[in-house]
């Protein structure tokens, strides 16, 4: 079983692409709504979270566990990986394919306040950004509406001029999703950009590498998947994008949990 967790829902755009890339696998997925947003928390909690969420996926069954949070990826992999005895595949902000194929040298970045604030992004700037220039810009409010199932609507449309102004104005050609609640605003985000932009999302880069990870463990499955949701906080919103994947699942996969 894969194991996946996110602060939110967030993580289930990590998750579809896991879904669409191999099929027959299950995955254990799990939504820390209790405790969403992550990206204004402290870091320490941050890093207290995940390894309780770590730890309640391993008893389940998981057997590689994705951090599919750009912010619980920059506070908690390291501590997880040194903690767990099992294979963490986490979130790189994906600033190296968007440098290198920008042809006007501007790139912007959307992301939450703890991955800018964060040593993963900040080395991936350093290693890949070169004579690019990246302007960064926090997402806020945007975790929020999608945590309430607002995906489409003028108070979106508002947010994403506040956000997206500044890099178009600045001649970003590519704008890079640094939090995987993002990819459910792509819609939004292409209307208000306009179609000359390219939309970065890793969550396919991600999907691959956990598959490159586990097939290093085992064969990947082609048998029937049989997949769990869980939350801590409501289960509205994430059975609602597990169906926009999968329509007919039945109402007994999805579970409210206390950790």
């Amino acid at each position: 079983m894969i194991g996946i967790f996110d602060s939110g829902v967030g993580g289930l755009s990590v998750w579809r692409e896991i879904y669409r890339l191999m099929p027959g696998e299950s995955c254990l997925y799990l939504s820390d709504g209790a405790f969403c947003p992550y990206g204004p928390k402290d870091p320490a909690f941050i890093r207290e979270r995940a390894a309780k969420i770590s730890a309640y996926l391993i008893g389940r069954g998981a057997e590689i566990i994705v951090v599919a949070c750009n912010t619980a990826t920059a506070a908690a992999i390291s501590l997880l990986r040194e903690k767990f005895d099992i294979p963490f595949v986490g979130m790189e902000p994906a600033i190296k394919p968007a440098a290198l194929h920008s042809k006007s040298g501007v790139v912007g970045v959307l992301a939450t306040a703890g991955t800018f604030r964060g040593p993963l992004y900040l080395d991936t700037l350093a290693r890949f950004a070169g004579d690019v220039r990246v302007v960064e810009q926090v997402g806020e409010g945007l975790v929020e509406a999608i945590e309430k199932g607002v995906f489409d609507s003028p108070e979106i449309d508002d947010l994403l001029h506040c956000h997206i102004d500044d890099m178009i104005n600045a001649g970003a050609d590519h704008i890079v999703l640094g939090c995987t609640h993002y990819p459910f605003l792509e819609k939004a985000i292409r209307r208000i950009a306009g179609p000359e932009i390219v939309i970065v999302n890793p969550a396919p880069a991600v999907a691959a590498q956990t598959m490159r990870v586990l097939s290093q463990r085992r064969k990947i499955s082609c048998g029937i998947e049989e997949s769990v949701f869980c939350s801590t906080g409501d289960i509205t919103v994430l059975k609602m994008l597990v169906r926009r994947e999968i329509p007919n699942v039945d109402n007994s996969i999805f579970t409210k949990v206390v950790i």
